[in-house]
């Protein structure tokens, strides 16, 4: 027999069984477990991140213990973790210096001459170029300078007069790959086919097999470095920079160039560019540059001079 009181204790026990199951679906994660035609439902512990530490939000049974053990582990995790921006700066520090491209390769990677000798070289990139090279030549013809120019076999395709012309005012001409390709990014035998395929278009161009090679940018690894030593080229730099390729005008230039201009220098210009850039400033400066050298003393000779190694490659085989 049910009574009054009986009746509100029952409504008593209802209640706080509705309270609590409420405050437990509150605290978890309800996942649907697939394959049944009504899904069951699993409570999950809820994990937040903060701070770099895991706190995981548990059901009342779980342990105080196992708390303090989970937050132990995230921070050991932590402190062994190597933060990302370091990383990325070791991943930097592991990039080889021409110094010591140089230090390792000597002969074969070249920044520069012989420093005790106020001798320098003229060298022009990625050429050749109808709209800038032509006036180059003309100037270093007006003042009976030597250069030596990098050419991009793509482009002594297109314009192989210019190349020849090159030769035939005694100018060097050295190997600036097919197209331009960064060797850093690409793997050997692309590399491989960038520097072959160049050298079978210069070489009746130049009535030879070019020595030095340039790569654009640049950019070389040490293993393409051996490939190019082991078939007789040297890899030619520089250590003054004029920055024209910005298109920046003649007294900027000068500039560039007398910031680390030495005895031995190999001084790097454009006659080529792409298409919309601009290289005025390079012809303008041109004939102040030459001037400016000889003023302070510096003999202008190709780069096979400055650095004591023939033009051409030994193609005879062993």
């Amino acid at each position: 027999m049910f009574t009054l009181r009986s009746c509100r204790k029952a409504a008593l026990m209802l209640l706080i069984g509705l309270v609590s199951s409420s405050l437990l679906a509150a605290e978890t994660n309800i996942v649907p477990v697939a394959g049944h035609e009504k899904a069951q439902t699993i409570a999950q512990p809820r994990v937040y991140a903060h701070d770099q530490l895991l706190y995981s939000t548990v059901s009342a049974s779980s342990s105080e213990p196992h708390s303090k053990q989970v937050a132990a582990e995230a921070r050991r995790k932590r402190h062994n973790r190597k933060p990302r921006r370091q990383k990325r700066n070791n991943k930097k520090a592991a990039a080889i210096s021409w110094v010591t491209l140089q230090q390792w390769y000597p002969g074969s990677f070249v920044i520069g001459g012989p420093r005790n000798i106020r001798k320098v070289a003229l060298t022009f990139d990625d050429v050749p170029d109808p709209r800038y090279t032509p006036k180059v030549l003309e100037i270093l013809a007006r003042y009976r300078v030597r250069a030596t120019f990098f050419v991009v076999g793509s482009r002594a395709v297109k314009h192989p007069a210019i190349v020849r012309r090159m030769r035939r005012e005694g100018h060097i001409i050295g190997n600036h790959s097919y197209d331009h390709a960064v060797f850093s990014r690409i793997s050997l035998s692309s590399f491989q086919q960038q520097i072959m395929r160049t050298d079978a278009i210069l070489r009746p161009l130049a009535g030879h097999s070019p020595r030095l090679v340039r790569p654009p940018y640049g950019e070389i690894l040490p293993g393409q470095i051996e490939w190019l030593r082991s078939r007789g080229f040297i890899v030619v730099n520089w250590d003054v920079d004029s920055v024209d390729w910005r298109g920046i005008n003649s007294n900027s230039i000068l500039i560039n160039i007398k910031k680390t201009l030495q005895p031995g220098s190999i001084i790097l210009q454009h006659a080529g560019g792409g298409a919309g850039q601009d290289l005025t400033g390079t012809i303008k400066a041109l004939p102040r540059l030459i001037k400016l050298l000889q003023d302070k003393g510096y003999e202008i000779v190709p780069l096979p001079e400055l650095i004591n190694k023939p033009a051409a490659r030994n193609t005879a085989k062993k």
